[in-house]
């Protein structure tokens, strides 16, 4: 039997028989509290819609179905998909509950998630404070595992086009866990194009991760299209074995588009997604047992229906 992996806490898929547990990305098909258009991974930063917030005058209500496929290196594949709650009480608070199933090769595994995000401040000078947490266990074939990702950030925005993050993220997937800081910078230069960079550096733990990423959106009047990708370094869960190889090198890149469809108060996305890292050597076991991993590549796509309920204006 070969090792094989699987794609846990939304972070890049390391495509193939190996899975690092280090980008930090969004869970897939979940939207997260300060990203509650966004439903699918991405990389370092998701690959999603940018925020788009209610008018102060009106809650809003949204029910996120999402379906996943993907080709993984090695193995028949998988797929799978998610429910999603969410729920703006206002224009400054908002709060999303989700649940999510996935299956890759003979693994599988189910998990829910809860988030909430506070934005205060003044107009020039907004702060969102943000919270998930995604607990669920499964099963890689041969054991049972936990599955648990926790995070806590908080964003400055200033004068409406600048945005700074700082995030925190807790990861015990498998045999994977650490701390996973990250920083971001998202600039508007105007109402149709948007800029992102973040680094992520992991200080604890095995996820031996240093990754870069970069995103751009161009909103369009009739379709928004996006486009990014990550690069660096993970270090890979080789499932069905039981270990975590040292730091290998992570490529990552994607595509998509989505449409509003303001009469029908819904929004459908599509992403295309490649992620593929590096093979090698490493050592098991009481004996040191040698195991030679093959590089991995995996494609996903991902298809994301957003509706309004319950709202008094237009979908975004």
């Amino acid at each position: 039997m070969k090792p094989w992996v699987r794609k846990s806490a939304g972070l890049p898929l390391a495509a193939g028989l190996l899975l690092p547990l280090a980008a930090g990305l969004l869970l897939p098909c979940l939207a997260r509290a300060t990203d509650l258009n966004s439903t699918t991974p991405p990389t370092a930063q998701s690959p999603s819609l940018p925020p788009q917030a209610p008018t102060a005058s009106s809650s809003d209500d949204r029910i996120a179905l999402s379906g996943d496929g993907s080709a993984l290196t090695g193995t028949n594949g998988g797929g799978g998909g998610s429910l999603s709650w969410l729920h703006n009480f206002n224009a400054d608070t908002l709060a999303s509950v989700a649940a999510e199933h996935q299956v890759l090769g003979v693994s599988h595994w189910t998990f829910g998630s809860l988030a909430g995000a506070l934005t205060v401040g003044p107009a020039e000078q907004r702060y969102t404070f943000s919270g998930e947490a995604h607990e669920g266990a499964g099963d890689d074939g041969t054991r049972a595992f936990k599955y648990g990702v926790e995070a806590l950030s908080v964003t400055g925005t200033y004068f409406h086009r600048v945005s700074a993050q700082l995030e925190d993220r807790q990861i015990d997937v498998e045999t994977t866990h650490g701390n996973l800081p990250k920083v971001g910078l998202t600039y508007v230069w105007n109402p149709h194009l948007q800029t992102a960079v973040a680094y992520q550096y992991s200080v604890s733990g095995n996820l031996g991760t240093r990754l870069a990423s970069a995103r751009i959106d161009l909103l369009g009047s009739v379709v928004h299209l996006l486009a990014g990708g990550a690069w660096g370094q993970a270090s890979p869960s080789v499932l069905g074995f039981g270990f975590t190889l040292p730091a290998r090198h992570l490529t990552e890149g994607y595509v998509g588009l989505a449409k509003p469809f303001p009469h029908l108060r819904s929004e459908l996305t599509l992403i295309a997604d490649y992620q593929r890292i590096a093979g090698g050597a490493g050592f098991q076991g009481p004996n040191n047992t040698l195991f030679n991993v093959p590089n991995s590549t995996r494609w996903t796509g991902t298809l994301n229906y957003v509706f309004h309920i319950g709202h008094t204006g237009q979908a975004h």
